[in-house]
Order: structure tokens, then C-alpha cells, then sequence
């Protein structure tokens, strides 16, 4: 157990300093809830902005931050701009915080 809990401080400042952007980036809940409607997929702006449930102006505007903070990336194919999560390790990220978060509770069945 000392041996798993010193690793978690001897983590390279880069690593750190990565993994801090990235939750500052996922902190907000529509940039987490985008996160969660991408998934593994690659998605049209405009599928996002139906399944998230607000206007595409607000949409776009917390995907540029995503991009930015290198969550994200996107394509344009056509006149459709498509969405995909860069890193494998930030769907590994929301696969733990869906099974800590989201546990199902006896009552919610």
C-alpha cells in the first residue's frame, strides 16, 4: 500500500501539471456532460448540441475550450464539424469517475 501512495507523489510535474488542466477543463458541468455524449464516438456539433440540450453558440463555445485544453479534438468534414475525445486516458478518467459518481443505488431501481 506505501508503495502505491508513493508513486501518486512522485509523478513527473509535466504529468501533473496535465492532469490539472484537464480537470480544470472537465470541472464545468457542460464540458463534463459534452465529454460524456462524445464518448468513444465521433460526433457532429450539431448531434452534441441535441443531446446535450442547449443552443449550438454555447456548444461551440465550451468545445473551443475543450480543443484548447487539448481534450478535444475536431474535423471538418463537409459542412459538418466533427468531435472526438484525443486521449484514451480521459475516457479512462470519466470510466472511474461514471463508477464513483454514478453508482447505482438499490432505490434508483
Amino acid at each position: 500500500m506505501a508503495t502505491q501512495k508513493n508513486m501518486l507523489f512522485n509523478m513527473k510535474e509535466e504529468n501533473i501539471n496535465k492532469a490539472s488542466r484537464a480537470l480544470k477543463a472537465m470541472g464545468h458541468p457542460l464540458r463534463l456532460k459534452i465529454l460524456c455524449v462524445i464518448g468513444e464516438s465521433e460526433l457532429p456539433v450539431m448531434e452534441i448540441v441535441k443531446q446535450v440540450g442547449t443552443t449550438q453558440s454555447n456548444i461551440s463555445q465550451h468545445i473551443d475550450i475543450l480543443r484548447e485544453k487539448e481534450i478535444i479534438t475536431s474535423r471538418r468534414e463537409g459542412s459538418k464539424i466533427l468531435c472526438k475525445v484525443r486521449d484514451h486516458n480521459i475516457l479512462q478518467l470519466m470510466e472511474v469517475m461514471q463508477h464513483t459518481f454514478c453508482k447505482i443505488d438499490s432505490s434508483d431501481k
